[in-house]
């Protein structure tokens, strides 16, 4: 079989939970896997709250501004409490709360580039068809307990195959 070579379509910036974060929602993921789902989500990712997406050609502007950014901002504190769907049932997430310096962290690093969506904080559990992810939903409210994590540091990537372009704590 040939293997498939994609480009780079644009840039994502996102924000990294701390460990004992990434730990919690790595437990919530194995629950939903040994319930038999195991989604389509991107692999070797850490669990992450995405600020904002660039043009691919704004690499060099975007890196300088996350550079700037990362050195501005301290650590961020979210409360992961609750759960959610986007429109179409394709992904399951938690979501934290806003806050003002969340706010402010992203509204720092979106540089005025429209975005397509507005802003929704959230870390994706499972993407899937819909009726995965409606199934893989009950294992989820199962497991999931609100917890108060960190924003430890921004992550600056080239989407698709994925490119670590740079990873900064705050």
């Amino acid at each position: 079989m040939e293997e498939v070579k994609m480009a780079e379509s644009f840039l994502c910036l996102m924000a990294d939970l701390d460990e004992g974060v990434q730990k919690n929602m790595s437990e919530w993921y194995a629950e939903i896997k040994k319930a038999g789902f195991t989604g389509t989500q991107t692999p070797d990712l850490p669990y992450h709250i995405s600020l904002a997406t660039y043009p691919l050609e704004m690499e060099e502007e975007v890196l300088a501004n996350v550079k700037k950014v990362a050195a501005e901002f301290s650590q961020v504190e979210v409360d992961l409490s609750h759960i959610g769907m986007f429109a179409g049932g394709q992904v399951l997430f938690a979501a934290p709360d806003r806050n003002p310096e969340l706010d402010k962290l992203q509204e720092a690093c979106q540089m005025g580039v429209p975005q397509q969506y507005g802003f929704t904080p959230h870390t994706t559990i499972l993407i899937d068809d819909p009726e995965v992810v409606h199934a893989a939903l009950p294992t989820f409210v199962k497991c999931f307990q609100p917890m108060t994590g960190r924003i430890t540091r921004l992550h600056l990537c080239a989407f698709w195959p994925t490119r670590e372009i740079a990873a900064l704590d705050l």
